[in-house]
């Protein structure tokens, strides 16, 4: 696998041009993710009303792939419904534990489907997921 699958222009732009790092004023809903087997803390901040995630935003500390995947799952959601939220981080596992997504699917993923080839990197998978595991607990308290 080389550097360029790994580290793609999608994932690149959004570590050095995040649309979401940042503290969330007005956040409902704030909860912390840490990957443990690198260090990578992530805090995820929401801002959900009548079920639809109004606004996202994120803070922490980690690499390229954990804070890239952050910004994207952020801007996937935004916009979203809760439910919706849910269908799209399950997608995202399916999709970096190297599950073959129809094309539709990938189509609801969007850029997010540029990390596809963490799924040939299982120690680099735990940074991808993070955001998105992070996502999952907040909604599932």
């Amino acid at each position: 696998m080389s550097v360029n699958e790994l580290y793609t222009p999608a994932l690149l732009d959004h570590v050095s041009n995040p649309d979401y790092n940042h503290e969330l004023e007005g956040a409902t809903h704030s909860h912390q993710g840490v990957n443990p087997s690198c260090g990578d803390e992530l805090e995820l901040h929401l801002k959900i009303k009548d079920g639809v995630i109004e606004d996202a935003s994120w803070t922490g500390i980690g690499c390229a792939i954990s804070k890239g995947s952050a910004d994207m799952m952020s801007d996937l959601i935004v916009g979203e419904t809760v439910e919706n939220a849910r269908h799209l981080a399950d997608l995202f596992h399916r999709l970096v534990l190297g599950e073959k997504l129809s094309d539709e699917e990938r189509e609801e993923l969007d850029e997010a489907t540029s990390l596809e080839s963490i799924s040939k990197m299982p120690a680099r998978v735990k940074c991808a997921e993070l955001a998105w595991r992070t996502l999952e607990e907040m909604l599932n308290v």
